[in-house]
């Protein structure tokens, strides 16, 4: 029971998921930050769908192909040798997200250049996390949810944005839950998953200081 309770946090806080979560609390939540304020809710909706299709949906199918192939031995990638693919391919997509949004979206590239920011800034810990991981395990959960974490934190910093101060606290608690969980699977030690969250926070607040 409790090992079926740590795949489920481990699965809906999966990685790819968590930018979706994360774009999905700033536009709810601080929508004058991100320049999507002037926007109706649908357009809203439109976005944050564009951006769940090209970093969960399309990597995902793309994982999937592998695994249909095997050329990946499970959809788990718990072998650092089988992440290296998927990684490059999770990496040009989310580039590519990143590009069309900041370059071939131009009125949203306009009103909102920080939703291309942010994503820029999360394709650059994909890249930092699959450079580490050719040389060692870090966790790429725990990269992910310390980058929502250190995201919505220096907003609410940085913006006064006390809208996310609750929000804040939930991830912190669900970030605690998720890294409890890896350690339980024995997915990874304590030193990756703190590798992991500092390299998260650390990339959210180089991200949200420098570019937004």
């Amino acid at each position: 029971m409790a090992r079926r309770s740590a795949l489920s946090i481990s699965i809906l806080l999966h990685p790819l998921l968590l930018p979706t979560y994360l774009f999905a609390c700033l536009f709810g939540l601080a929508p004058d930050v991100m320049g999507v304020g002037i926007l109706e809710l649908p357009a809203r909706g439109s976005l944050l769908l564009l951006i769940f299709l090209n970093t969960f949906l399309l990597p995902s199918i793309c994982i999937y192909y592998l695994y249909r192939v095997r050329h990946i031995p499970d959809m788990q990638l718990d072998n650092p040798e089988d992440r290296r693919l998927p990684y490059i391919i999770t990496i040009i997509l989310y580039i590519a997200t990143t590009y069309v949004l900041k370059y071939r979206l131009s009125p949203i590239s306009e009103i909102a250049p920080r939703i291309s920011a942010g994503l820029a800034g999360i394709t650059f810990s994909l890249i930092v996390v699959a450079v580490v991981n050719r040389y060692w395990k870090i966790s790429a959960h725990a990269t992910g949810v310390g980058g929502v974490i250190g995201a919505l934190g220096c907003v609410l910093f940085r913006f006064d944005a006390e809208m996310l101060f609750y929000p804040v606290l939930a991830w912190i608690l669900l970030g605690g839950a998720l890294c409890s969980a890896r350690l339980y699977m024995n997915a990874h030690t304590p030193a990756q998953i703190a590798a992991g969250l500092t390299t998260g926070i650390l990339c959210s607040a180089i991200t949200v200081f420098l570019w937004f």
